[in-house]
């Protein structure tokens, strides 16, 4: 049986007076993350894991000896949850901000620093944009001065919106790439008030989306994290990494599950959900079937809609229009000296300018372990693939390897090979947030809410980055904690 079952069996073991159990369905981090929380709170926890490995696109590794992270790289800190999880798990002391926060944009042949001022690539000023963007679309920014209130409604196409006001140049050079670090998607199907909740919100009471951008840097809004690890650190000490990976968090957090008692078993897909009397629920698997009193489901959202296909159809359909974006990170190294002399922790690039990747991540400047890992070595990695583009992410690796080190030839200069490369694929890994994603999400949470102890949690509902994830999670659990009494006779052991 290919499981781990290294932890402590507290379900085979439990007296009496124990805890209710709760069995979580995905190992990423949602799904660590809600077990973490309610093993704390005194249940016992199980968590199922399909794949062979913990974590989901959180992962470390290395290349040529050097240790990296091959998933997300980063966490947002101006949300608590991902911070205070490293650190309740024994990673505080590894927490370690980017070397260098500065970035480029690779627009019409040329690295631009990333301009100040910007609120998810929509500027405040137009001036702060004039090395980017042609002088036409500065003057297509001002405009949006002497343009009459948009009627937003209930939610909005970021890139339709942004483009109507100030034009396209700033959604094609700004706001396209960036996005395109976070979600993998098209700007202009992009959901306003998923992906940059607080200049929606302003911009539904501020006549201009320039008075938007002004309140929210007032306010002093946070942008959205970067979960697919391909942007470049934008935004100052706003993001941290951890020493050895962020890829690191999800082995810690299991080890934190396990010594609080939960039972942890990868290599074991959830099948099907059952009903057992009023409250109950039997979580079948190919190797056992477990007993639980509350389940919470941290899956993607289409093996989430198939488990709930016969108990809320209606969230089911919901769950299985979902879709998911695909990308490859291409990890290079190189011998340090073979490199050109190149500044700040990367640059962005706009999909208008027809090139194959879409950011690239100077690894070795941004985070301070990895060059002292590896002194000798340049460590750095790009990103390809946006939704639509299926195609470029199943190349082969030497393709992708020979396109990037193309495209970093013409941003840069590079003209090295490296000395060892690893693409890492993650396939149906970013799910999408068009326009009216968080009125599905509603929808769905309310079919579930009439499922005693069932719950869902991960990146498919209240934001792809991993703080959202984990904040997601803890909703999740502390539901399930203010809801569950003793647990039921067996509940907790398999058959």
């Amino acid at each position: 049986m290919n499981a781990d079952t290294t932890g402590h069996h507290a379900g085979h073991r439990a007296g009496p007076h124990a805890g209710p159990h709760v069995v979580v369905a995905g190992g990423g981090i949602a799904g660590l993350a809600a077990a973490h929380r309610l093993a704390l709170a005194g249940h016992r926890v199980t968590l199922l894991e399909a794949d062979a490995r913990l974590g989901g696109k959180l992962l470390a590794g290395e290349i040529a000896g050097a240790p990296v992270d091959l998933g997300a790289e980063s966490l947002l800190a101006r949300r608590p949850e991902a911070v205070a999880l490293a650190r309740a798990v024994g990673l505080g002391d590894r927490l370690q901000a980017p070397a260098t926060t500065t970035a480029s944009v690779w627009s019409r042949g040329e690295l631009v620093p990333m301009p100040k001022g910007h609120v998810m690539g929509v500027p405040g000023d137009p001036a702060a944009v004039g090395g980017l963007l042609s002088a036409e679309g500065v003057r297509r920014i001002g405009g949006d001065l002497e343009l009459p209130p948009t009627e937003i409604g209930e939610d909005i196409a970021i890139g339709a919106y942004v483009a109507a006001r100030m034009g396209h140049e700033v959604v094609d050079r700004l706001v396209e790439p960036l996005l395109g670090g976070v979600y993998a998607g098209d700007a202009h199907r992009i959901s306003m008030k998923a992906a940059v909740p607080a200049l929606f919100e302003a911009a539904r009471v501020h006549p201009t989306l320039t008075a938007a951008v002004h309140a929210v840097q007032r306010a002093g809004a946070a942008t959205p994290a970067d979960a697919a690890g391909a942007a470049t650190g934008l935004g100052g000490s706003a993001f941290l990494g951890i020493d050895g990976g962020i890829g690191t968090l999800p082995g810690a957090v299991a080890d934190a599950v396990r010594a609080a008692g939960g039972e942890i078993h990868t290599g074991t897909p959830v099948n099907a959900l059952l009903r057992t009397g009023a409250t109950g629920w039997q979580v079948v698997t190919p190797h056992r079937t477990f007993d639980a009193d509350a389940v919470v489901l941290a899956t993607p959202a289409g093996t989430a809609a198939r488990l709930l296909g016969g108990h809320a159809p209606e969230a089911a359909a919901e769950l299985d229009a979902v879709d998911y974006a695909s990308m490859a990170l291409i990890t290079l190294a190189f011998r340090r000296s073979d490199m050109p002399a190149l500044e700040g922790s990367g640059f962005l690039v706009p999909p208008v300018d027809g090139h194959t990747i879409k950011a690239s991540t100077f690894s070795a400047q941004k985070w301070q372990w990895v060059a002292d890992a590896a002194p000798d070595l340049f460590v750095l990695r790009t990103s390809v693939g946006r939704h639509g583009e299926e195609e470029q992410v199943h190349r082969e690796d030497s393709d992708l390897v020979d396109a990037s080190l193309k495209d970093l030839a013409a941003a840069t200069g590079l003209a090295a090979r490296p000395v060892a490369s690893t693409v890492t694929r993650w396939i149906g890994g970013l799910p999408q947030y068009p326009v009216g994603h968080l009125a599905r999400v509603a929808r769905v949470r309310e079919a579930v809410a009439v499922l005693p102890g069932l719950r869902l949690a991960g990146a498919a509902y209240d934001g792809v980055g991993v703080p959202a994830c984990i904040a997601s999670a803890h909703r999740a659990a502390d539901e399930i904690i203010a809801t569950s009494g003793t647990g039921h006779p067996g509940a907790g052991h398999s058959s």
